[in-house]
């Protein structure tokens, strides 16, 4: 459900049409946090829900050049690197399929200050391990629990690299 999907479903879904492809970049900050942000009421898709920074993969364009163009679009960071993808999923809106690859990245710039494109996002948060009911919102405004979901694999990942690497030491 990563933004940025609008334009594809104004085209107009049709059955048998190929997959739009979205990627979802879960930007982790030092505290092992995600960072989410709040999509605006305007929005045609999902408004007001918890949503990761993401959207459709242009024409042309790789996976890793779409995850670092959101990224900037976004938010104004610099991706640094990717971590692990952590989901890929089909999901469908408007009659339009979509099939959407979250990654769990690290970027460069003042995570204090995102530079939210303000008529798509409200507003921003950053979700502790321990935080991700702040994402049930979403189940309650009547959509489903897709971010929770891919919030809690980045957070269950991170935490497993993390055991990973002290059994290291």
């Amino acid at each position: 459900m990563a933004e940025g999907t609008e334009g594809a479903e104004a085209t107009g879904g049709t059955e048998g049409a190929e997959p739009r492809r979205i990627v979802g970049a879960l930007i982790r900050d030092p505290y092992d946090r995600i960072f989410v942000q709040r999509r605006s009421a305007g929005r045609r898709l999902f408004p007001e829900c918890w949503d990761v920074v993401g959207g459709a993969v242009e024409e042309g364009e790789s996976l890793l050049d779409a995850l670092r163009r959101e990224i900037t679009e976004e938010t104004g960071w610099r991706l640094r690197r990717v971590l692990a993808r952590v989901a890929h999923e089909e999901w469908t809106a408007d009659g339009l399929r979509h099939i959407e690859s979250d990654y769990v990245v690290e970027v460069d710039g003042d995570l204090s200050s995102p530079e939210l494109e303000r008529d798509k996002h409200t507003e921003f948060a950053w979700v502790a391990a321990e935080d991700v009911s702040l994402l049930d919102e979403n189940a309650r405004r009547g959509n489903s629990t897709f971010i929770k979901d891919v919030v809690t694999a980045a957070h269950a990942w991170l935490a497993d690299a993390s055991r990973k690497s002290r059994k290291a030491l």
